[in-house]
This record gives structure tokens, C-alpha cells and sequence, in this order.
């Protein structure tokens, strides 16, 4: 085949070490399983899903790549490649088309689009096995940063109210091409027993804007919502309006957006 020309803009790092591939799918799969990937490549991942899970529906934007992908699958046939970006498609309207018993998604993520990725699949609250991605490896710490961290941020309170998050392993950058200037990590959600909140919508809003400006109380970044009771919650455990939202347990986040409720 011609050359490829990798494109920055869709944050084209192909992962070329089949060692780390299948590390990747090294994982347990229920039966009647079906997997998402989002970022596709030229199918060096695609091609293990399509060994390991009944069916595979994968996304990719560039046309470009059609070719090569298509042709590192010859060997499968339990695949849809969708040629669409994923972050505007109906994904829910696309899984109603399978029949299957267990959801995973696996995927290489491209580093400039993580967070709106990630912040889509839990929107469309799927009842998800399991998550496994690779990102950049800050990114990753983002994920699993403790309270109180500097790292610690309204993905990190979304990730960990759906999910126990788990770090698995470090690849580094000599593992892709073209070669990235940061290494990357592997990452594993898991689904989980929630807290439970009378309006999640309402909670991710309250989260959203509590980190909205970061060195900002939450007197200052909450300024649209009833201050008196979000004062309540906060005294009662043991803060006031002028704490900042990185200081806040997931749980203090969740009574706040249910006194909200009320």
C-alpha cells in the first residue's frame, strides 16, 4: 500500500507493538459480548477484538485509513466499521441494531479528544461491563487522582461515581508511530454499585460547574444555585462556601446535588 499520511489533527499515533495489543485484550469477556472501539486506525486493535468478542463495532474518522483497516480484517466478518465521528453519532440508535447480553469498550484514545469521549459514554449511561483505554499517561493520573490533589477534576469525580478505576500498565512512546513526545497508560473502568442521586443530570451540572474556574471557591463558581443550602451540606461536614471544588469527596458532591433537589 502507498505511504500513510498521519494527520495531527485526528491525533494519529499508531500503537505498532503487538506485544501491548494483546495485553490490551487480556481480559476476561462474557458470552454474547459485544465491544465498541472508538479510533480504529489501520485495525491493529480491531483485528484482536475481532478474535475475542462476538461482535465488534468500531468508529473512525478519517476515509483515508478505510483501505488498510478494511484489509487487516480480511480475516473477520463479526465487525461494522462505522466511517463517522464518533463524538456526533447516535450511539445509542446504533447499538439498538445488536443483539448482545454484555457491552466493553476498548480503545486507543486519540490524546485531543479524551476527555469529550469519555464525558459521552457516560452521558449515555450504558450499563457497561467494563472500559479499557489507553491515554496519555497525565491524563491517566487525572482518572485516579485522590482528593485534594492538583490532579483532581470534575473527570475525575464523573470516572470514579460510575466506575472503579484501575491504572494497569505504562506503554511507552517507543510502542507507537509516528512516535508521541509523552508515554501513555492503560486504563481499566469497572461498573460499580453508584451512590445514588435524585438528578444525575442535576449532579453532573453541580460538578461541571463547581470546577468550572479552579482556583475558585465554590462561593464564586456556584453563584446560580441556592448558596444557602449548599452552606448546609458543606458545615455539616466539616467546610464552608470557601472551599474549593478539589477539596470535595465524590460523596459531599452527592448530598450537595440531592439537598439541591429537594
Amino acid at each position: 500500500m502507498e505511504p500513510f499520511n498521519f494527520k495531527k489533527k485526528y491525533g494519529q499515533n499508531f500503537l505498532v507493538d503487538e506485544n501491548i495489543v494483546r495485553k490490551i485484550v487480556d481480559i476476561p469477556v462474557k458470552e454474547k459480548s459485544l465491544v465498541i472501539e472508538i479510533g480504529c486506525g489501520d485495525g491493529r486493535l480491531t483485528k484482536y477484538l475481532c478474535s475475542k468478542f462476538d461482535k465488534v463495532i468500531g468508529y473512525e474518522i478519517d476515509l483515508e485509513v478505510k483501505d488498510r483497516l478494511l484489509y487487516n480484517l480480511s480475516d473477520y466478518s463479526n465487525y461494522d466499521i462505522y466511517f463517522d465521528d464518533f463524538m456526533k453519532r447516535d450511539v445509542l440508535f446504533d447499538l439498538n441494531k445488536y443483539d448482545y447480553d454484555n457491552l466493553y469498550v476498548i480503545a486507543n484514545l486519540p490524546y485531543y479528544i479524551t476527555t469529550p469521549i469519555l464525558e459521552k459514554i457516560i452521558d449515555l449511561d450504558l450499563d457497561i461491563e467494563m472500559i479499557r483505554v489507553m491515554v496519555q499517561k497525565e491524563v491517566g493520573d487525572r482518572f485516579c487522582a485522590s482528593v485534594g490533589t492538583k490532579n483532581y477534576g470534575s473527570l475525575t469525580v464523573y470516572l470514579n461515581y460510575n466506575y472503579d478505576v484501575k491504572k494497569e500498565f505504562i506503554v511507552n512512546r517507543n510502542s507507537f508511530y509516528p512516535r508521541p513526545n509523552v508515554d501513555s497508560i492503560v486504563v481499566s473502568f469497572y461498573k460499580k454499585n453508584r451512590t445514588f442521586v435524585k438528578d444525575l443530570t442535576l449532579f453532573y451540572k453541580l460538578v461541571r460547574d463547581s470546577f468550572r474556574f479552579k482556583r475558585k471557591t465554590l462561593r464564586n463558581n456556584l453563584k446560580e444555585y441556592n448558596l444557602s443550602l449548599i452552606e448546609q451540606v458543606l458545615n455539616s461536614n466539616g467546610y464552608d462556601l470557601s472551599v474549593r471544588a478539589e477539596q470535595l469527596s465524590i460523596d459531599i458532591f452527592c448530598e450537595i446535588s440531592n439537598k439541591l433537589s429537594i
